[in-house]
């Protein structure tokens, strides 16, 4: 006998939307370190019983609703060019994720069990960006992991100042350079 397949979009996926919004919007009317399950739980329509089974704890389920907010809602700007398709994605990440609630995201993912996949996220955007131009010399995507992403992340969770715009532009150039 086989285990039962969840279905695309039936109780378990509104279960867990409900569970995200309720996280959202509690974040939005209060300090994170105020928000609890139980109020979460409240929120949602569930029992905290429900959150602990799924996510295991606070730190698991905000973890899990910042990964979902990584994911990109549309795709990313097609300037016509790759280096101007790497800025804009760059400039956008940079801001996004400059602020309170992208550096609070990336704390959560960061002190989760799954902060390999913020990788996978951002991989897969840049890998959208490099296919529209299979014609050019371009790098990897390790490549604009590396000498892009990483700085930006590391600035804003490490120093007192996220990477500058001009800097980003440099080490775009540097990344784009064969």
């Amino acid at each position: 006998m086989t285990a039962p397949t969840l279905r695309p979009g039936g109780r378990s996926a509104r279960v867990q939307e409900s569970i995200h919004k309720a996280v959202r919007e509690l974040l939005e009317e209060q300090d994170r370190a105020s928000v609890t399950v139980p109020q979460i739980a409240a929120r949602a329509g569930v029992t905290p019983s429900t959150i602990y089974r799924r996510w295991g704890d606070l730190s698991a389920l905000l973890a899990d609703v910042a990964l979902a907010r990584m994911q990109p809602e549309t795709e990313s700007a097609n300037t016509g060019s790759l280096s101007g398709d790497v800025r804009a994605w760059a400039e956008q990440y940079l801001d996004e994720m400059s602020s309170a609630p992208g550096r609070n995201m990336l704390r959560d993912v960061q002190s989760s069990l799954k902060p390999s996949y913020c990788a996978t996220i951002i991989g897969g955007q840049l890998q959208t960006i490099l296919d529209r131009y299979p014609d050019q010399p371009r790098p990897s995507v390790d490549r604009l992991i590396n000498m892009v992403a990483a700085p930006i992340v590391f600035r804003i969770l490490f120093s007192e100042a996220p990477l500058q715009v001009e800097e980003l532009h440099q080490l775009i150039d540097i990344a784009l350079s064969q």
